[in-house]
């Protein structure tokens, strides 16, 4: 078969891969909307195929406001909420639930179109039915995190839940651009200098973990204490470090502790990053691949600055995690061509 012939299957492919990239993008702000508006418990049911239409009268209205009356949220944090703020805090909700479910329909109906087709290859097929597979498990960690917010008295999900959400969100959105390069170009013979691929691997785990990070100070709202820069409150480690028993928790549990680690791993890549930038010197490519990297690192740490000394302002906070997003996409594209090229 002739390229020509085989151009407009790739280009069908390419552009099903950037569309879905797209939406998880957008999924990502949108929960992160959804987060900082305090709605993400106001569905408080797992209703995959019913929850598909929100409530389309007033009576249905009443009935989903008298669920979310009962949970310990609105008791502790919302109990003056009328109707009318109910459905703004539902709309945020309804719309990351109901952008899941596109998601997942605009992935796998033309997967199974190209598959039935033969237009992709049988030894890549195992990696984007992979994505598949996270696609739809990110639907039960969605609901297993929120349902954590609905016991026991707590008015707000698991920070871990949280990151275990997010973290996979981030993983999704790495698989498919991934393929997605992989498809706008072909697949390279070259094998790339070893130690390169070994530092920008260690430099892409490291912003991947700081995302985590991210999601434990955003589940424990720790933005919202130490609100100066560059020390905290006085301190360069806060007071109250290792005060949580056995240890392990205070990296996860004490905020003081998280928005510490927060801090300074940013500290600790932006010197990694430096560090590739110089190993990477007879390269070209891939130092400009750096370059932007580095670019939209300082951006992100002065967005981080910001929402920090601002009190996590709404704005500023969603900002802070598209700038994420650009730039986990900009690490990965690093790896990728450290890899390949």
């Amino acid at each position: 078969m002739s390229k020509e012939n085989l151009k407009p299957n790739v280009d069908k492919v390419e552009l099903w891969l950037f569309v879905s990239m797209m939406l998880v993008a957008t999924m990502i702000v949108l929960g992160g909307a959804t987060r900082l508006t305090n709605s993400g418990l106001s569905i408080t049911e797992w209703a995959p195929i019913k929850g598909m239409l929100p409530p389309l009268n007033n009576q249905a209205w009443l009935i989903e406001f008298e669920k979310y009356k009962l949970i310990p949220e609105f008791l502790a944090e919302h109990s003056d909420m009328d109707l009318a703020g109910f459905k703004v805090i539902y709309f945020w909700e309804w719309s990351h639930r109901q952008l899941g479910r596109i998601i997942g329909l605009v992935y796998a109906i033309p997967l199974l179109y190209f598959i039935i087709s033969n237009k992709i290859q049988k030894g890549k097929l195992i990696n984007f039915l992979a994505i598949l597979f996270l696609i739809c498990t990110q639907g039960f960690i969605g609901w297993w995190m929120v349902s954590s917010g609905l016991i026991n008295d707590r008015v707000d999900v698991s920070q871990y839940r949280l990151a275990t959400h997010l973290g996979v969100a981030f993983v999704i959105l790495a698989c498919l651009f991934w393929l997605w390069r992989n498809q706008r170009e072909s697949w390279p013979d070259n094998s790339g200098n070893k130690n390169l691929i070994w530092l920008t691997s260690i430099l892409s785990l490291l912003v991947y973990l700081q995302i985590i990070l991210g999601a434990f100070v955003a589940g424990l709202k720790a933005g919202r204490t130490y609100n100066t820069w560059p020390l905290m409150d006085g301190d360069f480690i806060p007071k109250g470090y290792m005060s949580l028993n056995p240890y392990w928790r205070n990296i996860f549990e004490n905020i003081g502790a998280v928005q510490f680690n927060h801090r300074t791993l940013a500290y600790i890549i932006i010197l990694f990053t430096i560090c590739v930038f110089i190993a990477a010197r007879n390269n070209q490519r891939l130092r400009r691949a750096l370059l932007g990297f580095k670019i939209l690192l300082v951006v992100q740490v002065l967005l981080g600055i910001l929402v920090l000394i601002t009190g996590d302002a709404l704005w500023l906070a969603l900002t802070h995690q598209f700038s994420a997003i650009i730039l986990w996409l900009s690490i990965v594209n690093v790896t990728r061509l450290a890899r390949f090229n």
